[in-house]
């Protein structure tokens, strides 16, 4: 995935977070509880980023606990490869 830009590819993962914790009708806090994550990581993943101005990068496991602790697929989480 040479030539990603990173910073849009990190918001989109963090909208598509953002939808699917309201759609199931959960707060941060719940989410993060759920995926055995701390709550101010998970905020950091619905801003995009880890640091101020760095993107966020998530491990795989963490994604796959997301996706879990949301009910949705891991797919539902990762924006399509383009």
């Amino acid at each position: 995935m040479s030539g990603v830009d990173w910073d849009a590819y990190a918001r989109d993962v963090a909208q598509r977070l953002v939808e699917a914790r309201e759609r199931a009708g959960l707060t941060q806090d719940a989410v993060a509880r759920r995926a055995g994550i701390a709550t101010f990581t998970y905020q950091k993943l619905e801003k995009g980023e880890s640091n101020p101005g760095t993107p966020a990068n998530p491990r795989l496991q963490t994604i796959v606990a997301l996706a879990h602790a949301l009910e949705v697929d891991v797919c539902a989480l990762v924006p399509p490869q383009t």
